[in-house]
């Protein structure tokens, strides 16, 4: 990806020693504090990157903004680079996963605005509608805590199960109140769920997974997501008390253009939703 920069974890350490030694040998000039040199952005390559760079190649230039993307494959290093000021924003998580995040790190980030969700579905191979899953049926769901919820409240929403009353983002199957198809439940690792699909009745699959394994979640799913007041929007974000570093409200702006809700939707069609 042109003018990206990707890391490795080697590299990320060798970048935090760094900091840490130029943190003690001058006045601490780093991303997030040098508002006159470029913004950094954190972000996960598939969709974020690829959106920021859309920016950084046809908006950034005419709206003042010097703009860098950095990669990054995991979901722990955006955030404490952006809390000890390695780079100046994020772009790659939601709110369930950041306040989880504050909550375990002690860090704290905070969102400055949503862009897009990447809708979790549910999908078959077997049948044509969720109608028509029959008594018994397995559906494979992702075993982590925020999608494992997220997963069957899509499920809950929909009718096809109820949850109890007053469910958070931490429930399993065992807070289902009621399963009037008797239900059985598979919990994968997220990214396994696609190739589950022939194994299992129906699936409940991340977005960018879905994207993944050429699965188009605005035909081929069976219920998705909505983007409308969906708290798993994934947004730009920032170490609290820089929400106005103007760098970061230019680039706030742009991302939340009518071009940029164009580019989502001419290339992802459907795979990833603006949320503005």
């Amino acid at each position: 990806m042109r003018n990206t920069a990707k890391l490795t974890t080697a590299v990320l350490a060798a970048g935090a020693l760094t900091f840490a030694l130029s943190a003690c040998g001058s006045s601490g000039s780093d991303s997030a504090s040098d508002t006159s040199g470029p913004l950094v952005v954190a972000a996960s390559p598939t969709p974020h990157a690829e959106i920021l760079n859309y920016v950084k190649e046809n908006l950034a230039k005419k709206a003042g903004l010097d703009l860098e993307v950095k990669e990054f494959t995991d979901y722990v290093t955006p955030n404490t680079a952006t809390e000890d000021g390695s780079v100046g924003a994020n772009y790659f998580q939601n709110q369930p996963y950041l306040d989880d995040f504050n909550k375990k790190r002690g860090t704290h980030i905070v969102p400055v605005v949503t862009v897009h969700l990447e809708p979790l579905g549910l999908y078959s191979h077997k049948v044509k509608s969720a109608d028509t899953l029959k008594s018994g049926a397995t559906i494979a769901v992702p075993n982590d805590s925020v999608n494992e919820a997220r997963a069957l409240k899509l499920l809950d929403a929909n009718g096809i199960i109820t949850l109890k009353d007053g469910v958070g983002n931490e429930a399993t199957p065992s807070d289902i109140a009621k399963n009037p198809k008797n239900l059985k439940f598979k919990e994968l690792e997220a990214a396994q769920t696609p190739r589950s699909l022939d194994d299992v009745d129906a699936a409940v699959v991340n977005g960018n997974y879905a994207i993944e394994a050429d699965l188009k979640p605005a035909t081929d799913a069976l219920v998705l997501e909505s983007a409308k007041n969906n708290p798993y929007g994934n947004f730009l974000a920032v170490k609290e008390g820089n929400e106005d570093d103007p760098r970061v409200k230019k680039l706030a702006k742009l991302l939340t253009s009518a071009e940029v809700k164009k580019f989502i939707e001419d290339k992802y069609a459907g795979s990833v939703l603006a949320s503005f």
